[in-house]
């Protein structure tokens, strides 16, 4: 497929520039930074036309001019100036108009954009893919599987399901209605903001705008900070920051929030959005406790993305009499996966930064460690670890692991695991 430009249409009041060029940044490394500092050199973060108004075919890419500025105060938060805020309003604004406009509400417009977004992630995999081993270390077929390939599949299954999706329902009639003729039809919210997650930051963001845009919505958009080069691929305008522009954001009226991320900053979304009255769509980290029986496979679903995966496995239960040879098996298949030498490994992830490195090492202390534990806090690795005769009350059981690291709990009974 050759190579294509895209513009946002004249009433998003974006700049069009060429889509292919000097605009794409080549990936950062990881600098380590934690939660809630920016991840960006300059105190600014860009701006967001509405996507869902959006992504169309043309000859330039859109990207909004407006930049996000902060100041640096003296405990080193970043507060936001009142010029910075209106400009948020801008944002969003700009949005809201462009769903008032009516143009993303047409099912040819929809499949247009989604069109053009495929043809965006086709023409940019290199990008793509070379930001999310930049990010986490992915190997390139295992980016293409787990995130450019689900997104691909999503575009096609909304391209090809939409004109049935989108069409009216009819429904059964009562005594009331029996001479009319009764349909459901279904209309776009409005206005939605997409909050994405770090551990797989293009499949996260991507999936649910393809939805927003074929409902007919508008979408501003906010890829997590913490994954900050695949933040900044400059594929289409998005809005960027830490935690001063998610909060400012947030006190902004949407017709719909989705947020993908874990439980603490989820509750902190749904007050924002209860203001408002605003329905959410939450998707939280929580424990994913596994009963173990003989034969089950599970290595791969809890190595996979270095752990850092919501559905993974977070601990096994298992009968004492079988815990050693659950390790065994476990072993061997990693050194099926990576070979002897783990970290050298070209197919085996890295922790995300060093904040959430050193979180999961506090959680190894105290344990009794069968397999794994070598760290390196340089390049944020951590071997694949095992934990046996874990205590249900030890730190590493209290909350959502969320990386290479599993616990054994040895239990005789179901009854016991409940």
């Amino acid at each position: 497929m050759g190579t294509g430009t895209w513009s946002l249409p004249s009433h998003t009041g974006a700049e069009s520039l060429p889509w292919l060029g000097a605009a794409t940044r080549a990936p950062q490394p990881r600098t380590g930074l934690g939660k809630g500092h920016c991840t960006q050199q300059e105190p600014w973060a860009r701006a967001s036309s509405p996507v869902g108004g959006g992504i169309t075919p043309g000859h330039g890419r859109g990207r909004a001019c407006a930049c996000l500025h902060s100041s640096q105060e003296a405990g080193g938060e970043r507060s936001f100036s009142e010029a910075a805020m209106e400009k948020m309003q801008q944002i969003v604004g700009r949005a809201r108009a462009a769903f008032r406009s009516g143009r993303s509400r047409p099912l040819e417009f929809r499949i247009q954009q989604l069109k053009a977004l495929e043809r965006m992630v086709q023409e940019k995999e290199k990008e793509i893919l070379a930001a999310l081993k930049a990010d986490l270390n992915k190997s390139a077929p295992n980016a293409y599987s787990h995130e450019i390939l689900g997104v691909l599949g999503e575009l096609a299954l909304t391209m090809e399901k939409l004109p049935s999706w989108a069409a009216p329902q009819p429904v059964k009639k009562n005594l009331l209605t029996m001479r009319d003729e009764a349909y459901i039809g279904y209309e776009p919210l409005g206005v939605v903001l997409v909050i994405g997650a770090w551990n797989y930051p293009f499949v996260l963001v991507m999936q649910p705008l393809i939805g927003a845009i074929a409902a007919g919505n508008a979408v501003v958009v906010k890829p997590s900070e913490v994954s900050e080069n695949t933040a900044r691929l400059d594929l289409y305008a998005v809005v960027t920051g830490g935690v001063p522009e998610t909060t400012e954001l947030l006190t902004q009226r949407f017709d719909h929030i989705l947020y993908t991320g874990n439980t603490a900053v989820g509750k902190i979304v749904m007050a924002a959005a209860a203001k408002h009255l605003t329905p959410v769509t939450l998707e939280l980290g929580g424990e994913e406790p596994l009963l173990h029986r003989q034969g089950l496979r599970i290595t791969w679903g809890k190595y996979m993305n270095c752990g850092q995966t919501c559905i993974a496995p977070d601990y096994i239960l298992c009968d004492p009499s079988i815990q050693s040879k659950v390790v065994e098996n476990i072993k061997a298949t990693l050194k099926e996966f990576y070979g002897e030498d783990v970290k050298s490994s070209p197919d085996y992830e890295r922790i995300i930064n060093q904040r959430h490195f050193r979180r999961i090492l506090g959680l190894l202390e105290g344990q009794k460690i069968a397999h794994g534990g070598e760290t390196d806090e340089a390049s944020c690795f951590i071997a694949p670890t095992i934990l046996t005769d874990v205590s249900p009350e030890s730190k590493v059981m209290e909350e959502e692991i969320f990386g290479p690291v599993l616990p054994i709990v040895p239990v005789k009974s179901v009854e016991e695991a409940i």
